[in-house]
């Protein structure tokens, strides 16, 4: 007979959206105007770049990789299909095509280095990410690109719910998560991405293409990294050549809190977005009481010690 116990999620899973409530309870009780529809809205569009950034790099962290380029990944993909339509005239489709493409293009370049050279996921990243940064800022000459099309940056629009304004790039970014989250969970391709993760020796024994799967997800990281690049066009309604520098530590940060393991195998999507969430609550909570933009980043990277302690004692009380 099943118990409740057994039924309940475990608190691995829980701890991102328990979190999540405290935080938002706090800044509830010491600030005036954190339970705003507004301000709630405002929070979801702060953090839907990185939020979707986050996706990609929960799905490397889940096979016990990590990715550093991917902030920078999304910088070169807003250059490239903003200069594309702006410059070369392309339709915003087939622009938005090219900086996707571009961003995929790199995802593959890791996962090949990854999975053919054996190449630590660490190494291979921090080299893309520098090569992504030169290759940006010399493709945009270090100049933003504006007079971007109205068609590209639609997603930055609002509509309205009651009387409050949510942009349609949160409608998307909360899309993408239900469908990883479908995915991971309810697909033999998704569960694969864990075994990978989990222990790979005894997956590839099993039959499972390992190298396939990795060089895969990858790619599709790189996919989602060009969805963010669109995003953070629609937001800011520019190219720059300047986004994407602190991307990468966001988005890890958003997984770690979201409950991910960073030694791969064990974590759940949708705890990344609710990390990804606590990450822009703290900002505006904090910001609403006045306090500096150094005690954020300090508090924040705090939490993220905090996570990885929990992750490495659960690790080793479950051995």
């Amino acid at each position: 007979m099943n118990t409740l116990k057994d039924k309940l999620p475990p608190l691995s899973q829980l701890g991102p959206f328990i979190a999540l409530a405290v935080a938002c309870v706090v800044f509830g009780l010491t600030t005036d105007n954190f339970f705003t529809p507004a301000n709630l809205a405002l929070i979801l569009q702060q953090v839907m770049v990185v939020g979707v950034i986050a996706i990609g790099q929960t799905l490397i962290i889940l096979t016990a990789g990590i990715d550093l380029s991917c902030g920078m990944l999304m910088a070169l993909g807003s250059i490239v299909m903003t200069k594309f339509a702006v410059e070369y005239g392309l339709p915003v489709p087939l622009a938005i095509l090219c900086g996707v493409g571009v961003t995929t293009l790199f995802g593959l370049v890791n996962g090949l280095l990854v999975t053919r050279i054996k190449l630590p996921p660490f190494i291979v990243t921090l080299g893309t990410m520098n090569v992504a940064f030169a290759i940006t800022q010399l493709y945009s000459d270090a100049q933003t690109v504006s007079n971007v099309p109205e068609s590209m940056t639609w997603l930055g629009n609002t509509f309205g719910l009651g009387d409050t304004q949510f942009a349609y790039g949160v409608v998307l970014m909360v899309a993408l998560y239900l469908g990883v989250w479908y995915w991971l969970r309810d697909t033999a391709s998704g569960r694969h991405v864990y075994a990978v993760g989990n222990n790979p020796e005894a997956t590839r024994l099993v039959g499972i293409p390992t190298d396939r799967v990795l060089l895969g997800v990858y790619v599709l990281a790189g996919v989602f990294y060009g969805i963010a690049s669109l995003l953070t066009v629609a937001r800011t309604s520019v190219g720059d050549p300047n986004a994407g520098q602190t991307e990468n530590l966001d988005a890890i940060t958003a997984v770690v809190l979201g409950g991910t393991s960073l030694f791969g195998g064990r974590g759940m999507v949708l705890g990344t977005l609710a990390g990804a969430i606590v990450v822009g609550v703290l900002r505006n909570g904090l910001t609403l009481m006045g306090v500096s933009s150094v005690y954020q980043v300090l508090i924040t990277g705090i939490l993220v010690i905090l996570a990885v302690t929990v992750d490495q004692l659960s690790r080793k009380g479950g051995r």
